[in-house]
């Protein structure tokens, strides 16, 4: 049997951190950038995670398109995920947001984050 790729969900802060964390149901690692990276930085993150499926979840606002940016010109192998704008921010995002955009990415959620209206 084939062994399973991991996941990494890259997030910018701990807050979107504890927020991905309480909305997953599935093993996945999550790093977070702290609002930046530097080039240095980011290229260890990339050798570190070449093999792994990596997800890239920033909020919608300046600093996380900046961020995203960068990861899209120095990482185009990971895939995006995107909240709605109007939340701004992962961390302030209701939780079935969260969860919504993060299964449409096969990400697997608890189900009573789906269930909320």
């Amino acid at each position: 049997m084939e062994e399973a790729v991991e996941k990494v969900i890259i997030v910018e802060g701990k807050s979107d951190k504890k927020k991905v964390q309480e909305v997953i149901n599935e093993s996945v690692e999550i790093i977070c950038t702290n609002g930046t990276i530097g080039l240095s930085k980011l290229d260890e993150l990339i050798d570190m995670l070449y093999d792994k499926e990596v997800f890239v979840l920033f909020d919608a606002d300046d600093s996380g398109d900046k961020l995203r940016k960068q990861f899209k010109r120095e990482f185009p192998e990971a895939k995006h995920i995107y909240i709605d704008r109007t939340y701004r921010e992962v961390a302030s995002a209701p939780e079935n947001h969260v969860a919504t955009v993060l299964l449409q990415a096969n990400i697997q959620v608890h189900s009573k984050y789906l269930l909320q209206s």
